[in-house]
């Protein structure tokens, strides 16, 4: 049994998305990175920082969003959601799921702590550059890796999604947004999101933010 580590809401929601998209059978467990007391201090064994997500799989654990999506799409190919590993989407495609990780979750990190700094100042760069990449990117092919859907594509829209029409800090593009409608409400995005929204009603600290959920 895939062992999942996950928080509603999160980053790792992503990752319930994909073994949604994958029809993987898995146990979710739920770390509630919120909780008033702290994550438990014995997590660390499966996560050293503490975060989400993280998955146990054959007696091997795996941490990173980037390492679990390749990790898992190769792993249950019949979904074929990876590209081969000698098909010429394989670069796209694996540049693109460590680009997300790399790059634009810590420009997007500083843009919104209102953090400047120059190109030379970080390994990831600036970014506008990381916006010009990826509007560039999805003007030139309808996908992450090219002309099919892929597991760096859950990556991708989930983090446009996030970034762009919930906390605002990825301007509007208009590549950005014809992206998220070819991507569309997909059947396992849309379990996916259910599943969340059904773990998220019983977090103390978000039944609080959102009363609504009780």
């Amino acid at each position: 049994m895939l062992k999942f580590y996950h928080a509603p809401w999160s980053r790792s929601s992503s990752i319930l998305w994909l073994l949604e998209e994958l029809e993987a059978d898995y146990e979710l467990i739920h770390i509630d990175i919120r909780a008033e007391s702290g994550v438990p201090e014995d997590y660390r064994s499966i996560q050293p920082n503490k975060k989400v997500p993280a998955i146990e799989h054959e007696g091997v654990i795996i941490t990173e969003r980037a390492a679990i999506s390749i990790y898992l799409a190769d792993r249950f190919s019949k979904a074929r959601l990876a590209p081969s590993l000698d098909a010429p989407e394989r670069g796209p495609y694996l540049t693109m799921t460590a680009y997300l990780s790399a790059v634009l979750d810590p420009c997007i990190t500083m843009r919104a702590q209102g953090l400047s700094y120059s190109s030379n100042d970080h390994a990831f760069g600036t970014f506008d550059d990381m916006v010009t990449y990826l509007e560039r990117i999805l003007q030139q092919r309808p996908y992450a890796a090219g002309g099919a859907f892929t597991a760096a594509d859950i990556q991708l829209a989930s983090s446009i999604e996030f970034t762009m029409n919930v906390i605002k800090v990825l301007p509007h593009r208009t590549a950005f947004a014809d992206y998220l409608e070819r991507i569309g409400e997909r059947p396992a995005l849309t379990r996916a999101h259910r599943l969340d929204a059904e773990l998220a009603a019983t977090v103390p600290a978000l039944q609080k933010l959102m009363p609504q959920l009780k």
